[in-house]
């Protein structure tokens, strides 16, 4: 899963990242955009972190799992951003054999953490919509779901720490992982990282997005006018369309990745074609970009992200921050009703189906009474309608 796994193909294949010479100009672009992504990752993730951490309204389960998001993509872009370029640049480790393993083992544990901080979203946001009525989890709760991601997230790298050592070449050095049995443990490690880190959370999101989607675009009811329910309603599709942004770009930002390593582990003859060495600069480079996308997303689709940007820039001139946007960012929610906006919809309901099976009960009562007293029999259709003790409706009609 780590960038400097070239330097273990090139070993198998006999050839050196060296012969791949650039032009002085490629080496500046390459070096200007690996460190945008640094810059703009670790700063926009800091950001989020303290806008999360300084604001008590911003406390909430779904903040805490995107501050576990921040923290594993600002930590990536940090430690392993520059040096896979500059390993991948020039064909050399500079770095010695204990960074060597760290900066094979980090990634896939950072990467783990991010992508299932993303599916534990996305299982609370199915939980709070499709089953609104079910306990939510609290923050404790939460902060444990953190600890038990990064948990299995060291777990799962832990090979690559294990196995990950350094060899001496003549005039260079090679930062590799050496299997036990050689390419076919190298193979089944990256199918089975494939499927745990990109394949099964993408499908699991995928599936509670979807159905998500479906409650809050597709069934609305018609008759509900309730201010409150309505604006709950946009609130949850904003938070879904957040998400559903970082979900798909973290997808296309890996896909490259996956499939680069994939041709090449198939095709050992692709790692001797010239214009490699490009290829896999594109690669990386676009994976490692998907540590600085989140905050743009925030702050692009999320008011209150958006105002906690304004105020770590205010020192900036071009940027302003009103009053009115700064207490809506300090300030505790004052409203009363906490409940999702499903759960609001269906008391209003369950108060209006009371007060329309009374008014209705009454009416057929009295119109029954007046065809008994005048005709000496009921009228022929009368529907009956109850509410039982659940809330549940029985409307039927009898000919």
């Amino acid at each position: 899963m780590t960038p400097s796994r070239i330097n273990s193909s090139l070993i198998s294949t006999g050839n050196v990242t060296n012969q791949f010479v650039q032009p002085t100009w490629q080496v500046v672009l390459w070096t200007l955009a690996y460190t945008l992504v640094v810059v703009v990752a670790v700063l926009g993730n800091l950001i989020v972190m303290w806008i999360i951490l300084a604001h008590k309204r911003m406390r909430t389960v779904t903040n805490y799992l995107l501050f576990n998001l921040a923290l594993s993509d600002a930590s990536m872009a940090s430690f392993n951003t520059l040096v896979n370029f500059v390993s991948a640049l020039h064909g050399d480790w500079y770095f010695g054999e204990g960074y060597c393993k760290f900066h094979n083992f980090f990634p896939v544990a950072a990467v783990f953490a991010s992508i299932y901080s993303m599916t534990a979203i996305a299982l609370d946001r199915y939980m709070a919509i499709i089953h609104p009525l079910q306990p939510r989890l609290s923050a404790t709760v939460t902060k444990g779901v953190c600890v038990c991601v990064w948990a299995l997230a060291v777990v799962l790298a832990l090979p690559l720490c294990v196995f990950s050592t350094t060899r001496v070449m003549p005039h260079k050095t090679l930062c590799h992982i050496a299997w036990p049995r050689g390419p076919q443990d190298a193979v089944m490690y990256h199918i089975i990282l494939g499927v745990l880190v990109y394949l099964l959370p993408l499908s699991i999101m995928g599936v509670t997005y979807s159905k998500v989607a479906l409650v809050l675009w597709g069934a609305e009811i018609p008759g509900d006018s309730s201010e409150n329910y309505h604006q709950q309603l946009l609130a949850k599709r904003k938070i879904v369309k957040m998400m559903v942004a970082v979900v798909v770009t973290f997808a296309l930002c890996w896909l490259p990745y996956h499939l680069y390593f994939l041709l090449t582990g198939l095709n050992r003859s692709l790692m001797r074609w010239r214009p490699i060495q490009q290829v896999y600069l594109a690669v990386i480079w676009l994976a490692m970009s998907s540590t600085m996308y989140n905050p743009i997303i925030y702050c692009c689709l999320n008011n209150r992200f958006r105002t906690g940007f304004k105020r770590a820039f205010r020192w900036c001139p071009c940027v302003s921050l009103s009053e009115v946007e700064e207490q809506e960012l300090l300030t505790r929610h004052r409203h009363t009703l906490r409940q999702s906006s499903v759960y609001t919809l269906a008391l209003t309901r369950l108060e209006s189906c009371h007060g329309d099976a009374r008014a209705l009960s009454a009416r057929r009562k009295s119109s029954g009474a007046r065809q008994v007293s005048l005709n000496g029999m009921p009228h022929p259709q009368q529907t009956r309608l109850s509410v039982s003790s659940g809330g549940q409706r029985d409307v039927s009609t009898n000919s």
